[in-house]
């Protein structure tokens, strides 16, 4: 059975977006990124750069939580007494399952590994690369900041740990969570799209 339905879960700054780009282009499928985040704007009302950041980042208080207590989930009496991250937690849920009931598609971030775990047409994939690489990377693409390239990896990478971890109770980024985890630095972005690609295809060749 060939993987419908392709999720991208990815350490800052390795290129996973721009892997996910292209492996929708090879398929000529739907790619969800800053689509979802609009999508889930429309739903909720909320701003789109809020939902980028409250989406897929766990604040301070989610990281202490979630560790602390893993599963646990902070209350507050808005949103039918939702807090607002568990608000856009469940709207964003829907989201992604409406777009997967739509047919074949890339999926980046948001936890849609976990959220489309009980399809059988998901294929899942996590790109990583050594910090060295990503802090290079993350300078060329975005510039300089006040924080140093590294500290920027290590904050937005704990804070995306923490987020999966209270959502989705799992490890993020263990290789046991994902049908394939690959290297970018050492893959490059065209021939990790070119193995996603092939697995879909043939996932049990």
């Amino acid at each position: 059975m060939s993987k419908q339905i392709i999720t991208i879960s990815r350490e800052f700054g390795s290129g996973g977006r721009s892997v996910g780009k292209r492996v929708a282009e090879l398929l000529d499928v739907p790619y969800y990124d800053k689509k979802l985040v609009e999508q889930v704007a429309v739903e909720t009302g909320f701003d789109e750069k809020f939902i980028e950041q409250e989406g897929e980042y766990a604040s301070p208080w989610q990281s202490l939580l979630s560790y602390a207590f893993p599963g646990a989930r902070l209350r507050h009496p808005v949103n039918g007494g939702l807090s607002t991250a568990d608000f856009l937690w469940v709207i964003q849920c829907r989201v992604i399952l409406d777009l997967a009931e739509k047919g074949p598609c890339v999926i980046v971030g948001r936890c849609a590994d976990y959220i489309l775990r009980d399809r059988q047409d998901v294929l899942n994939v996590f790109i990583h690369a050594p910090i060295a690489y990503r802090a290079d990377r993350v300078v060329r693409l975005y510039g300089e900041s006040d924080q140093s390239p590294e500290k920027r990896l290590e904050e937005k990478d704990k804070r995306r740990r923490a987020y999966y971890k209270h959502y989705a109770n799992r490890d993020w980024g263990m290789s046991q969570n994902y049908h394939l985890s690959l290297d970018s630095s050492l893959v490059g972005v065209e021939r990790c799209a070119q193995l996603i690609l092939d697995v879909a295809r043939n996932p049990e060749s």
